[in-house]
C-alpha cells in the first residue's frame, strides 16, 4: 500500500543523500564560465541556452530517463551496467573490452570525487571576502579554513553519518528553496532571460565565438557534474524518489540560473556571481546563506565520500579491487560502511588539491574531463544494453546523449594541460590498482596450481581412515569445491592436520545485487563436508553469523597466504598490495583467535 508520508520523507532524504554534488554547481558555475568571456548579453544567453539544454539532456535523459531504468534489484552504478550487459555478450573479447571500460569509467568517478569536495567547500568559503572588512582575506586563509573543514568532515567518518544523514534532506531543501527565490527575484527584473530555453541561442553562440566557444563547453559541463549520482545512489532510495525530488531540483537550478544570468546583465563587472547576487539582493541575509552554502558544500562532500565507500566495496565484492579493511558504522542501517585506505586517500589528494590550485576558479580547470568520460561510458554500454534487448528507440537515445558527452568529453580535452592532468593521475591511481590486482590474481591462481577434487578425494579418503583426528570442526576456505587450493594439500597431506569433521567452506557472490543464503551440503565423504555461502555483490553481511546459523561450530579456521617470489615489478607491486590488505578471513572479520594462515610460496 503506498504510504504518502513515507514516500515524501524518502524524496527529502534524497535531496541529501542524491542531489547535494549537483545542487551547489551554481556557486562556480557561471563564476569559473564568466572569468573566461565577457558577459555580453549573447554570451550570457548562450551560456544560460547550454546550461539548461545540458540539464536536460545529460541528467534528465542520460541519468533519468535511461540509465535509471536499468539496474538489479534497484541497484545503479557503473559496476551494475557492466553486470548487465555482460550476460548478454557472447564474444570474450568483447567482454573484456566492456570490463576495461567500466574499470576506466570506476577510476575517472573516484578521480572526480577528490576534485568535488575540493571546489564546492573552498568556493563557499570564498564567499566570505564579501563581507564588509573581510575584502582583502589572504587567499590562504581561505585555503585553511577550507581544509580544516575537509579534515573534520573527513576525520567523522569512522563514526559513521547514521545520525547526521537524516538531517541532510531538510537542509538541502532550505538550499533548493533559497535558489529558487533568489533566482526568481532576480528573474523578474530582467525576464527575457527566460528566453533561453530556446536552444537557438546556443547554437548562435558557438557559430559567433568558433573554438573558444567549443572549449567553453567545459566550463558549461560543471553544471552537470554530480548527475551521475543519480544512478550511483539509486540503491539507497530507489529509482521513484529521486526522480521525483529531481523535478523540483530541476526548477530550482534552472531558476536560480536563470537568476544569475540577470543579476550579470544587470552587473557585467561581477566575478563571485552567486554571492554577489545575493549580497545584493538580501544582504541582510547574506552571512547565514553563506553558512548554509558551506554547509551544503559539506553535504555534498559527505555524499561523495558515502559514494566513494559504496564503489569501492561493489570492486571488493566483484573482485576487482583489493580486499581493504572494512567497517561497519551502524548496527541498524545495513550497508552503511567506513573503509580508511579510502578515506585517508581521498583526504590528502583533496587537500593536496587545494594546495596546488589555490582558487576555486583554477580548480575549475581540472574539474569536468573526469565526469564527462563516466558519462560517455555510461552512455556506450546503456546503447548495447538497449540494442541487444531490442529496445531501439531507447537506444537510439542513448547514441544522442553519448554523442552530447562524447563533445563535452572533448572540449575538456584542453583542460589536460592546464590541470586536467590532475585528475587523469588521481585516476590513475585506482586504474592502476584494478589492473594489477585481477591480473595478477589471475597469475596467481594460475601458479598455484589447485588440486582437482577427484585426485584430492582419494587422497583424503586414505588419510581419513588411517591417520588420527583432532576432536571438533575445521573450516578450510576455498574458491570452489572443484579446485582444491594447495595450502589444503598442505595442511592434511603433509603436515597430517587433520579433523573428525573437516568443512570447506565458498564464499560466492551473486549476480544480483542482493540476497543472502548458506547452504550446510550433504557429506561429500566421511569427514568432509561442503558450506557454500551465496551473498549479492551489494550485500554487506556477517560471515562468521552465518556459520553459526547453520550450526557449525568450528574450532579452528585454515586459510591460505601466499609468499610471493618475483623480480618483475608489476608482480612486486601486487605482491605489496597483497602484503597491505588483509586476507579474505579478515575481511569477513572472523574470529581472529581461531585462524591459522598457511603460506605457500609462489614464483610469478
Amino acid at each position: 500500500m503506498f504510504n504518502s508520508k513515507n514516500f515524501l520523507i524518502r524524496i527529502i532524504k534524497s535531496l541529501g543523500l542524491v542531489f547535494g554534488d549537483i545542487g551547489t554547481s551554481p556557486i562556480y558555475t557561471f563564476t569559473a564560465i564568466f572569468l573566461l568571456i565577457r558577459p555580453t548579453y549573447f554570451n550570457v544567453m548562450g551560456i544560460l541556452s547550454f546550461i539548461i539544454w545540458t540539464l536536460l539532456i545529460l541528467v534528465s535523459a542520460e541519468y533519468v530517463f535511461l540509465a535509471m531504468s536499468l539496474s538489479k534489484k534497484g541497484e545503479g552504478g557503473t559496476i551494475v551496467l557492466k553486470e548487465l550487459l555482460i550476460p548478454l555478450l557472447k564474444s570474450k573479447k568483447k567482454i573484456r573490452i566492456i570490463n576495461f571500460l567500466a574499470f576506466i569509467g570506476i577510476s575517472l568517478l573516484i578521480g572526480d570525487g577528490v576534485i568535488t569536495p575540493a571546489i564546492s567547500i573552498l568556493s563557499a568559503v570564498e564567499g566570505t571576502r564579501l563581507i564588509p572588512g573581510f575584502e582583502h582575506l589572504p587567499q590562504f586563509i581561505l585555503i585553511a579554513i577550507a581544509g580544516l573543514i575537509a579534515i573534520g568532515l573527513f576525520s567523522y567518518q569512522k563514526k559513521g553519518t547514521e545520525k547526521v544523514a537524516a538531517t541532510f534532506g531538510p537542509i538541502m531543501l532550505i538550499w533548493f528553496i533559497v535558489l529558487f527565490l533568489s533566482g526568481i527575484l532576480s528573474v523578474f527584473k530582467v525576464p527575457e532571460v527566460v528566453l533561453a530555453i530556446n536552444p537557438l541561442y546556443a547554437a548562435k553562440f558557438i557559430l559567433h565565438n568558433g573554438w573558444a566557444g567549443f572549449f567553453i563547453l567545459s566550463e558549461v559541463i560543471l553544471c552537470a557534474t554530480g548527475g551521475e549520482a543519480l544512478y550511483a545512489d539509486m540503491g539507497h532510495l530507489r529509482r521513484k524518489p529521486i526522480t521525483q525530488a529531481w523535478y523540483f531540483v530541476f526548477v530550482a537550478l534552472v531558476v536560480n540560473y536563470l537568476g544569475q544570468a540577470a543579476f550579470l546583465l544587470r552587473h557585467p563587472e561581477a566575478k563571485n556571481i552567486l554571492f554577489e547576487m545575493i549580497f545584493s539582493e538580501w544582504a541582510i541575509f547574506y552571512i547565514p546563506f553563506l553558512l548554509l552554502s558551506v554547509i551544503a558544500t559539506v553535504i555534498a562532500s559527505q555524499a561523495m565520500i558515502s559514494g566513494m565507500f559504496s564503489i569501492v566495496y561493489q570492486g571488493i565484492a566483484t573482485h576487482i579491487m583489493p580486499l581493504f579493511k572494512v567497517d561497519y558504522t551502524s548496527t541498524k542501517v545495513k550497508g552503511q560502511i567506513y573503509i580508511g585506505a579510502v578515506n585517508w586517500f581521498l583526504l590528502f589528494a583533496i587537500l593536496f588539491i587545494m594546495l596546488i590550485f589555490q582558487e576555486s576558479n583554477k580548480l575549475a580547470a581540472a574539474y569536468g574531463f573526469a565526469v564527462t568520460g563516466t558519462m560517455v561510458i555510461t552512455g556506450v554500454i546503456m546503447f548495447f544494453i538497449f540494442w541487444i534487448r531490442g529496445k531501439y528507440f531507447k537506444s537510439a537515445l542513448s547514441s544522442l546523449v553519448t554523442a552530447t558527452a562524447l563533445t563535452f568529453f572533448v572540449s575538456n580535452l584542453y583542460k589536460i594541460p592546464h590541470g586536467g592532468y590532475w585528475s587523469v593521475i588521481i585516476a590513475l591511481i585506482p586504474f592502476s590498482i584494478i589492473l594489477i590486482y585481477t591480473y595478477g590474481q589471475k597469475r596467481l591462481y594460475r601458479a598455484l596450481q589447485p588440486l582437482a577434487f577427484e585426485d584430492f578425494i582419494v587422497k583424503f579418503k586414505e588419510l581419513y581412515e588411517t591417520a588420527p583426528k583432532i576432536k571438533g570442526n575445521a573450516l578450510f576456505f576455498v574458491r570452489s569445491i572443484e579446485k582444491i587450493p594447495p595450502y589444503v594439500n598442505q595442511t592434511m597431506f603433509i603436515n597430517n592436520i587433520i579433523y573428525e569433521n573437516n568443512i570447506f567452506v565458498s564464499i560466492v557472490r551473486r549476480d544480483s545485487a542482493f540476497g543472502v543464503n548458506g547452504e550446510l551440503k550433504a557429506e561429500i565423504s566421511p569427514g568432509l563436508r561442503f558450506f557454500e555461502i551465496r551473498i549479492g555483490y551489494m550485500e554487506v553481511e556477517d560471515v562468521q553469523k552465518l556459520i553459526q546459523l547453520a550450526g557449525i561450530h568450528e574450532k579452528a579456521i585454515f586459510y591460505g597466504l601466499e609468499d610471493i617470489v618475483t623480480e618483475n615489478i608489476i608482480w612486486k607491486i601486487f605482491a605489496f598490495i597483497k602484503k597491505i590488505t588483509p586476507s579474505y578471513v579478515q575481511f569477513y572479520k572472523l574470529p581472529h583467535n581461531k585462524l591459522h594462515g598457511v603460506v605457500s610460496r609462489i614464483e610469478m
